[in-house]
């Protein structure tokens, strides 16, 4: 069954061959004996004609108008000479269907009418042209075009559905690179905000123990202590990290799901997406790196869906990074303010430098924090206004819209 298959779905030249065998050995079979008809039997002539009128079926896909004329032709000499039509009707029958499911209409429409013209000829050689002869004329040809225009018609729907599934197909495999440039974009925006934030924390004390390693030596181990919380940090969060990309937890890495009873692979287990909540501990941070951070709540607090709260932590964490990098030891200000319908962070400071030059250890800016920024508030249908102050400094204001606070007891 799958090689008649195949054969049939490939439309192989042998299947047309074997058509071809088939009718031509009926037609000889059937064609032997004609008695009670009025029609000649079949001879070694009519057994000719018989070939010719059945064997150019084998080409009917590739030439089918071609095959038409040829095997009706023979048909018409076939009846001409005497014998039995009915004997060879079904090749002109099939090349006129085939005609109909391959060539455009007006061709399908002559074919038919040749076949019915045939067909009142026979009637007329056996002197029977009576209106059942002229209904079987018009009849059998129309019902035989309209099968194959039918056969035309579900084929081109067909083709149309294998092209729409191949577009389909291809639009679902767009829209999945399309997903993973996305995520790889959102993966590139969280490790750079995080491993910026921790190094330069890491670098400007590193650069102060190693300033003030003779003078102050409490100062310097401060400072070593620092790094060695920062950078704990820094590792806890970066395996969290590798945890989610590991398929870890369900769910994504701006909105986990379970999350918190993940455990990494070795066993240990792992911190939440960091929010609002942790501002204090990176301010804490912030003031050890040298830059005064001053962190004020206004309006009532109520829990945020967590994509929203990480978006501002790593705005606010991303703001912090540039006044240690760009402007410590400016004072900073953080204003965490909760609107009826959104959230409004500020981060601003007022640009003032000190003595203290800028350790040497700490990376330039690349340009891509402030970037991040405004594609993170995007992502969550939000807006950022980053730009200086009138009156010195830098200011970064991050809004996102959140649902509106429960009311009632």
């Amino acid at each position: 069954m799958r090689w008649i298959k195949r054969l049939t779905d490939r439309r192989e030249p042998w299947l047309d061959v074997l058509i071809a065998l088939a009718f031509t050995t009926v037609a000889i079979l059937v064609g032997r004996d004609p008695e009670g008809t009025g029609w000649r039997p079949q001879d070694g002539l009519g057994i000719a004609v018989s070939c010719l009128v059945n064997a150019p079926l084998a080409l009917r896909r590739r030439a089918p108008l071609t095959v038409f004329l040829v095997s009706g032709a023979a048909w018409v000499l076939f009846i001409t000479l005497g014998y039995w039509p009915v004997v060879n009707s079904m090749g002109p029958f099939l090349g006129l269907y085939t005609v109909a499911s391959l060539r455009p209409l007006r061709p399908a429409l002559v074919c038919t009418a040749a076949v019915g013209a045939i067909w009142v000829y026979a009637g007329w050689r056996i002197g029977q042209a009576t209106p059942a002869v002229f209904a079987q004329a018009i009849v059998f040809p129309a019902v035989g075009c309209r099968v194959g225009i039918a056969a035309q018609i579900s084929a081109r729907r067909a083709d149309r559905l294998a092209e729409l599934a191949e577009q389909l197909r291809r639009e679902q495999q767009h829209r999945m690179r399309r997903a993973v440039a996305e995520e790889q974009r959102r993966i590139a925006r969280e490790l750079h905000d995080m491993v910026a934030h921790h190094m330069s924390v890491i670098n400007v004390q590193s650069g102060l123990a190693s300033y003030v390693f003779d003078s102050e030596p409490e100062t310097a181990r401060a400072a070593l202590r620092t790094i060695t919380e920062t950078s704990k940090e820094g590792l806890g969060e970066l395996r969290r990290m590798l945890t989610l990309l590991r398929g870890g937890p369900d769910g994504g890495a701006d909105e986990p799901s379970g999350a918190l009873a993940e455990t990494v692979a070795g066993g240990a287990p792992y911190a939440p997406m960091p929010g609002l909540s942790g501002l204090g501990e990176m301010a804490e941070r912030v003031r050890a790196a040298g830059v005064p951070v001053e962190l004020r709540t206004e309006g009532t607090p109520r829990p945020l869906a967590p994509g929203v709260e990480l978006c501002a932590y790593r705005v606010v964490q991303e703001a912090l990074t540039n006044v240690i990098k760009h402007a410590r030891p400016a004072r900073a200000t953080v204003v965490v303010a909760y609107r009826p319908r959104e959230l409004t962070v500020t981060v601003t400071d007022d640009g003032r430098r000190g003595e203290r030059p800028l350790p040497a250890n700490v990376p330039p800016s690349s340009g891509h924090g402030l970037i991040g920024m405004s594609e993170r508030a995007r992502l969550y249908g939000g807006t950022v206004d980053i730009g200086p102050r009138p009156g010195g400094g830098f200011r970064v204001c991050l809004t996102l819209p959140t649902a509106a606070p429960a009311t009632g007891r």
